[in-house]
């Protein structure tokens, strides 16, 4: 039997109404898909995501900073507690096979410049535009995709396509 996707889920640790709906929505698009939903484990855009995941039957996992496993929201299917603080952001990125990045603070930009170091794929939905003052190539430059999504929909099928495309590539 295959293993499911893992699509990691980033942004801020509050966030609007709005904002909480569009990241609900991923959550569900990437359960009714089969993915498993990887994230930071707190409120805001992680509780949202893993809300509309659990929905619909979905796993999810909160890769947590303390080392408390009741630290993390309540939608959580697994809570690893890794006692790290913010280098577990490193954790939650390379745990998933692409990543969405739904609005969010400079904690977001810490993880979409880590996910695009270590080469995992990024879709940015309402998060970091990677235009504004993004370089590539020569020193320092990131390897990794990173791409703009208007709509969940749009992001959550570009982020289980690029999630395949990557895992093809090393098969």
């Amino acid at each position: 039997m295959e293993r499911a996707l893992q699509i990691s889920v980033i942004g801020g640790s509050s966030c609007d109404a709005a904002t909480a709906d569009i990241a609900e929505e991923v959550g569900r698009r990437l359960a009714a898909a089969g993915a498993v939903l990887v994230c930071g484990g707190y409120g805001g855009v992680m509780a949202a995501a893993c809300r509309g995941a659990r929905a619909v039957g979905g796993t999810t996992i909160g890769i947590l900073r303390g080392y408390d496993h009741d630290e993390g929201n309540a939608e959580l299917t697994l809570a690893l507690p890794t006692g790290m603080r913010l280098a577990r952001n490193i954790l939650v990125v390379a745990a998933g096979e692409a990543v969405i990045a739904i609005d969010g603070s400079y904690g977001t930009l810490s993880e979409i410049a880590l996910a695009l170091n270590i080469d995992r794929p990024v879709v940015s939905l309402g998060s970091w535009n990677p235009e504004a003052g993004a370089r590539r190539g020569g020193r320092g430059s990131y390897r990794g995709t990173l791409e703009i999504a208007e709509s969940p929909d749009a992001a959550v099928e570009r982020a289980l396509a690029l999630a395949r495309e990557r895992r093809e590539e090393k098969a």
